[in-house]
């Protein structure tokens, strides 16, 4: 896996909204949305502190990149997220006919994290992307970004 300071620099947006997540009460994700021009055309944070579980910043580049870009739009672009999708974001992106992923830190990384803690378990298997959708591309995860996250989720679960 070869990244670019580009692909670097949305992967730290990420991070960003991650963090933002957290400190308004959300669990520690935040995606952006890039164009075939390398334009950030989406951004958003996790949202699931109001209750509704299914607020995921992947879910929500989903739904927002079917209304608002065309299906060849869709498939050049490029979704950077700072945790590998959940199943259901990862079908949703399939389902849409996004491009590629990129992810800071995986499924199975935050699933060891979240198992070394003792917080409860998902009720939600931890599945790869490659497993949900075979025919995404997806890249990830990047060390560099491991212990700053593993930090937000630990004080999310703490």
């Amino acid at each position: 896996m070869a990244l670019t300071e580009d692909d670097l620099a949305h992967l730290r947006r990420c991070v960003e909204l991650a963090r933002e997540a957290l400190t308004t009460g959300d669990e520690p994700f935040g995606s952006v949305l890039v164009d075939a021009q390398g334009r950030r055309v989406f951004a958003e944070r996790n949202r699931v502190g109001g209750g509704d579980a299914t607020r995921h910043p992947e879910l929500a580049i989903a739904l927002w990149a079917v209304e608002n870009l065309t299906p060849d739009e869709r498939a050049r672009s490029s979704v950077y997220t700072s945790g590998e999708h959940c199943p259901m974001c990862a079908a949703a992106h399939a389902w849409v006919g996004l491009g590629r992923i990129v992810y800071a830190v995986s499924s199975a990384q935050l699933t060891g994290w979240l198992q070394e803690w003792g917080a409860p378990a998902s009720p939600v298997a931890p599945l790869p992307i490659a497993t949900v959708a075979p025919g995404l591309v997806a890249e990830g995860p990047v060390e560099m970004f491991a212990a700053e996250m593993a930090a937000l989720h630990r004080e999310a679960n703490a």
